[in-house]
């Protein structure tokens, strides 16, 4: 089985090689960075499968990096966290946090989780149940399918490339346009909950949690 890679950017040395030989322990392969413009051509060109991120680093900050680095699982990793600033990190793209100084167990813990979080075969992805096929625009629960309008199939595609990642409804018009240009925001609340009343028919699970003033986010 292949390795999955983690991508460490910090300008921190000591810190940078710490977790380096914590992940290679673990069975991981690694990738380092040490500015934000250095990562930026790195993800670019090899894509890591998940990615922990510094917010204090030179020339790019780790705040401008976040938004540029997309379908790609990021933990922030940092000492420079309030509660504003981790819910403004979750809006730009964050799976995730971890404050400075960290539980080594626990961080190996959040990394596991995100990693999993779905399984990708060729335009199929899938999460916890839930199939999306990009190439027939197919989805089914459990091998059971459902019909979807376009709208909702562009919605929950948007959510399972980053499960446990919260959207804004900014974010999600952004994402979806492409596949959905005629969808409007006065809408959107609605698709979601028809999305959601459809996901859950199947085995009365209910995938999508909204949260309070942010977005939504496909949970497990």
């Amino acid at each position: 089985m292949q390795k999955k890679t983690i991508m460490i950017i910090d300008d921190d040395v000591y810190i940078g090689d710490m977790l380096q030989e914590l992940l290679e322990k673990n069975g991981y392969a690694t990738a380092r960075a040490y500015s934000g413009t250095e990562a930026l051509y790195a993800v670019q060109n090899a894509r890591p499968d998940l990615i922990l991120l510094d917010l204090m680093l030179p020339g790019l900050s780790g705040e401008d990096l976040l938004p540029k680095i997309q379908n790609i699982p990021v933990i922030i990793v940092s000492a420079k966290v309030d509660i504003e600033g981790k819910v403004n990190l979750l809006l730009s793209g964050a799976v995730d946090y971890v404050t400075k100084p960290f539980d080594i167990k626990e961080l190996l813990a959040r990394i596991k989780i995100h990693l999993r979080d779905n399984v990708r075969h060729g335009d199929k992805i899938e999460f916890d149940g839930i199939s999306v096929d990009l190439s027939t625009y197919g989805v089914s629960v459990n091998n059971t399918p459902i019909k979807l309008t376009k709208t909702e199939f562009a919605i929950l595609y948007t959510l399972i490339q980053n499960p446990n990642k919260v959207f804004s409804k900014d974010s999600i018009m952004t994402q979806i346009e492409d596949l959905t240009p005629d969808c409007e925001e006065s809408s959107l609340r609605t698709h979601i909950a028809n999305l959601r009343t459809k996901l859950k028919a199947v085995n009365n699970k209910d995938y999508i949690q909204a949260i309070w003033g942010i977005g939504y986010k496909l949970k497990s």
